[in-house]
């Protein structure tokens, strides 16, 4: 995300309002990431529309579990800006720069974080008992902290776990989404990052706040 080609992406909203995924009773919805308010089980409804088609797309056996979708602006500078002072902290020769792009692998910057947008969601596979598949790591798991297993096409996980990330990462793919290569779990469509490995000139949804 730290990327300049990146940011330098247009955004022309859309208007699209955000919506709750949780009122078609169609996915599985896991409560880790709950707010009072319930921001973390919106989306935009492009995004979620594509989101129905990717759980079409799953073989027999096998359900989407959404963690995390809409995140306001000002819990997004929170994550990024903790994250930050965690590297910096763990980094103290490390330029501000080096912290920004280091922090950027991990956590958006704010000003173009596609959860902020309502155009992201963090989510994983679970068996029809609702139970998380192997997936090689816990998610939200850090770079430090699983040694790059994190990473999407990571070599370090076993092969059940590799063949669950292919799955979701192929059920997505075709739905629309761009998974985001540092986090097997996180996936966007209609967000910056998204136009610059679309191919796409301008971007769908920007940051959005919500009451």
């Amino acid at each position: 995300m730290s990327d300049p080609r990146v940011a330098a992406i247009p955004v022309q909203d859309c208007g699209e309002d955000l919506v709750d995924i949780r009122v078609s009773g169609a996915f599985l919805v896991d409560e880790r990431k709950h707010d009072p308010n319930g921001h973390y089980a919106h989306l935009r409804q492009g995004a979620l529309d594509r989101l129905q088609h990717a759980q079409r797309l799953l073989p027999s056996g096998l359900r989407l579990l959404i963690v995390e979708g809409y995140r306001p602006p000002r819990l997004q500078r929170a994550y990024f800006q903790e994250y930050a002072t965690e590297l910096r902290h763990a980094n103290p020769g490390w330029s501000d720069s080096l912290i920004h792009e280091a922090a950027s692998r991990y956590v958006s910057p704010p000003q173009i974080a596609p959860h902020s947008a309502g155009a992201a969601v963090d989510l994983t596979l679970a068996d029809q008992d609702g139970q998380e598949v192997d997936m090689g790591t816990r998610m939200n798991a850090s770079p430090e902290e699983s040694g790059g297993a994190c990473y999407t096409h990571a070599e370090s996980i076993n092969p059940t776990a590799r063949a669950h990330r292919e799955t979701l990462c192929r059920a997505m793919s075709e739905a629309g989404f761009v998974n985001y290569p540092t986090e097997w779990w996180h996936f966007s469509y209609g967000d910056r990052y998204w136009a610059l490995h679309s191919s796409q000139q301008t971007a769908l949804y920007g940051p959005r706040d919500r009451a």
